[in-house]
């Protein structure tokens, strides 16, 4: 055996402990544990002091939203820090990548960016995404319900974030809960809120940030779990994380390789396009030209997970179909469970059906989704989407990353509702083993992206 001398030895033992002191030396203190250097408060007036070695944010009456932001700017970065909230009704955050309008809110400023949500409630989105002043919530947490129990009220918890290219994850108490890939905010500030005290929330409640350290270079990030849901906002692609979980495209902004017409072989010569990243289907109500009927994937599914996007023009009706078997009887008019994808208020489909039955994310006449209105978006913007269909036939609808609706296929629930329905008189309806995804042509423009299945 070939000996190694005790100079190699050494040698060797140099080398491992200057990169151990290398990487170790990449953090740096955002918080000097002692004063506010570095930092500014900024759009709403609420106090920030040192307290023992702790940055404290105390909640008062009669402000808005305010922010302790660091003075520096920052493009990649991986933050970690420790925060604890009082009381079960306030709210707090951590602002990434994010910017100020001097002129919002009458000259104090408004923050808006992405935020990393401190949610004590019983709603439990701790470690989520949510868009300050903009776009509201990216990564609500009915996307990861498991991550829910990694905040613990009351105690200081661990917040891991990671900023790196065009992603966003998230860590609370080093349990994955969050990822984004986002097309805005490249640099921006880093911040510290204190919620305003709404009419449930409480005076006098502090928020505690500690141990706040941040690494720009020399960046490793952490590995997370295929199971980790990922809000891709860049339309028509998937991340490598999607890959690898076994995503694909079913739409991918240029052609239509996977859809037919229900009713053909081949995609329709007119009525739909697919160009400029939309899948769209255009209207034909109140002229003379005929609809071009629905379009069908050339594949057959079972249990998965799809998401896609949707943009409504006022008082449009369309819907995406599922476990769609289609023969000679049908071919024109094919049957499935449908998301229904509707301008609640513009049309009069949403009065029909039982119990709102008809009306958007619900699974149409048969099972109301329950909405609130701040998760909705605007008529002519774009909306997600997701269905997610276990190999135990539990169903799950979402709108804008909050679950709107579940139910069992083939349960005794599900007969019920089945038989309370136009369906009634098909036989087996909505029990297929397994069916085509399928794009309404309902006589409106609808426009559909990011058309993504997974399956299980």
């Amino acid at each position: 055996m070939r000996k190694i001398s005790l100079i190699a030895l050494s040698a060797i033992g140099i080398c491992v402990f200057s990169a151990f002191y290398t990487q170790k030396s990449t953090w740096q203190d955002l918080f000097d544990g002692k004063s506010l250097k570095g930092w500014k408060q900024v759009a709403g007036d609420a106090p920030y002091t040192v307290e023992n070695g702790m940055i404290v944010g105390t909640t008062v009456k009669n402000t808005g939203n305010t922010f302790l932001v660091t003075e520096k700017e920052y493009g990649d970065f991986i933050l970690e820090l420790d925060a604890k909230i009082e009381g079960d009704h306030n709210n707090s955050g951590i602002q990434t990548r994010s910017h100020i309008d001097q002129q919002a809110n009458n000259g104090k400023g408004r923050v808006y960016g992405r935020q990393v949500e401190i949610d004590p409630t019983p709603r439990s989105w701790t470690g989520g995404i949510y868009d300050e002043a903009r776009r509201n919530w990216l990564y609500p947490l009915d996307l990861n319900p498991t991550s829910k129990s990694a905040f613990k009220k009351g105690e200081f918890n661990h917040f891991r974030i990671e900023c790196i290219g065009n992603t966003t994850k998230t860590w609370i108490n080093d349990i994955p809960v969050s990822y984004v890939v986002d097309t805005l905010d490249k640099t921006g500030f880093i911040g510290l809120q204190v919620h305003s005290v709404g009419k449930n929330g409480e005076e006098g409640k502090k928020v505690y940030f500690k141990n706040i350290k941040i690494q720009t270079n020399n960046l490793q990030p952490k590995r997370i779990g295929k199971e980790i849901y990922v809000v891709n906002l860049e339309p028509n692609t998937l991340s490598s994380h999607e890959r690898e979980s076994g995503y694909k495209l079913l739409y991918d902004g240029k052609t239509t390789n996977n859809w037919v017409s229900s009713n053909k072989n081949v995609f329709p010569e007119k009525g739909w396009s697919y160009d400029q990243g939309e899948l769209r289907v255009h209207a034909t109500e109140g002229t003379d030209i005929p609809r071009a009927g629905d379009i069908v994937t050339k594949e057959l599914f079972s249990a998965f997970d799809l998401s896609f996007e949707f943009k409504l023009t006022p008082g449009a009706n369309s819907g995406l179909k599922y476990f769609v078997v289609i023969d000679d009887k049908n071919k024109d008019w094919p049957l499935g469970l449908e998301y229904q994808v509707l301008d609640d208020v513009k049309h009069p489909d949403a009065k029909m059906g039982r119990d709102g039955n008809r009306t958007l994310a619900s699974l149409y006449d048969l099972l109301t989704a329950e909405k609130q209105p701040r998760f909705l978006r605007p008529i002519g913007s774009w909306n997600n989407a997701r269905i997610v269909v276990y190999p135990d036939n539990k169903v799950e609808h979402y709108l804008n990353g909050v679950k709107v609706l579940e139910y069992v296929r083939g349960s005794d629930e599900f007969k019920k509702m089945v038989s309370l329905s136009k369906f009634k008189d098909k036989p087996g309806f909505g029990e297929a083993k397994e069916g085509r995804i399928l794009l309404q042509d309902h006589g409106n423009e609808v426009s559909f992206r990011s058309i993504k299945i997974r399956e299980l």
